[in-house]
């Protein structure tokens, strides 16, 4: 897997993972619209692509000579999604299709597909794993369920299909993300002086960016048989908000001494997503274990607040999902 095509490889996971692969000896194509910017260096053996996943033609023609596609690219977040649903519909699914057959045409041999965890909607299970029912309460968890049988449809000895379900990544990256459960707790912990939690009593499963794109990694490296028409929940820990809250404080409070008086507020909300994820799968399958937590990704957000990576953290719309799609659309 020497030639390696990321699309939304100038996303918030994106502009980790593409690094890493870089200095593992891959040459990669980033195919990404742009719409949040691009922080990614001029290296050797990278080439970016600044095109549309719903050009089907010039995604084929990006993908002429790629051994394997790393599908990242959507409209993340049920918020984003909900703005121009149509919109998100044919960038999250109306194209998936149409991309995996292109990517096979042009000799593509592994497709890696990101779904998510939020495919299982709400869950008392003690323990959600790869075969629990998918009960998606809005229609960004819809549709990232529908794509994962449109890829399978297409997984043959030549063509190697694998999805995996991540829970909500946490930590800091170039193309940062504020809108993500535990860098939010983070944002305002630091730079407001209280945490707000929306709801709390909600379980979410996190993992860390650098657990995340190690995955990827690894699963350019596998044997096909390993992976091969396989799905895979991707997850560590499986905290409720308001647990996370309590780490997120500790953290802030290490971190900057300062911050010792820390209120958590709560606030009501319509988010009721909830579930715990099981990735035993993964690791007796893979062999692949996190070894990041949610204190990691506070201890990362909170040098990069020090070094002053993340200004205008509570107002810069690059942080921001929904604020970038929204001046993107007006302009």
């Amino acid at each position: 897997m020497d030639n390696v095509l990321i699309t939304g490889g100038a996303g918030y996971v994106g502009t980790r993972l593409t690094p890493q692969l870089l200095a593992a000896g891959h040459r990669v194509t980033v195919y990404d619209t742009m719409y949040y910017g691009c922080y990614l260096e001029p290296a050797p053996g990278l080439r970016i692509i600044e095109a549309d996943i719903r050009d089907t033609e010039t995604f084929r023609d990006a993908c002429r000579g790629a051994d394997a596609v790393i599908h990242l690219a959507c409209i993340s977040n049920d918020p984003s999604f909900e703005l121009d649903e149509d919109l998100s519909r044919s960038i999250n699914y109306d194209c998936f299709e149409p991309m995996v057959v292109a990517a096979k045409k042009e000799g593509v041999r592994r497709f890696i597909y990101a779904s998510s965890s939020s495919v299982y909607g709400v869950s008392d299970a003690p323990s959600v794993t790869e075969e629990h029912p998918l009960v998606p309460l809005t229609l960004y968890n819809k549709y990232k369920g529908l794509c994962e049988p449109l890829l399978f449809r297409h997984q043959s000895k030549e063509f190697v299909c694998v999805t995996i379900r991540p829970a909500t990544i946490c930590g800091y990256s170039p193309r940062m993300r504020l809108d993500l459960s535990v860098n939010i707790l983070t944002n305002h912990a630091v730079n407001k002086g209280a945490i707000t939690v929306f709801g709390g009593e909600q379980l979410r499963p996190n993992l860390h960016i650098q657990d995340m794109v190690d995955l990827y990694a690894l699963l350019l490296t596998l044997p096909d048989e390993l992976i091969a028409g396989e799905t895979f929940n991707a997850g560590y820990q499986n905290h409720s908000i308001m647990e996370i809250a309590g780490i997120v404080r500790r953290v802030v409070q290490e971190e900057f001494p300062d911050k010792s008086a820390l209120d958590i507020v709560t606030t009501p909300t319509n988010d009721i997503r909830s579930y715990h994820i099981n990735s035993d799968k993964i690791a007796a399958r893979l062999g692949f274990r996190a070894k990041h937590g949610i204190e990691d990704a506070v201890h990362e957000l909170c040098g990069a607040f020090k070094a002053g990576k993340l200004p205008e953290s509570l107002t810069n719309q690059r942080y921001f999902n929904v604020a970038t799609l929204k001046a993107t659309r007006a302009a």
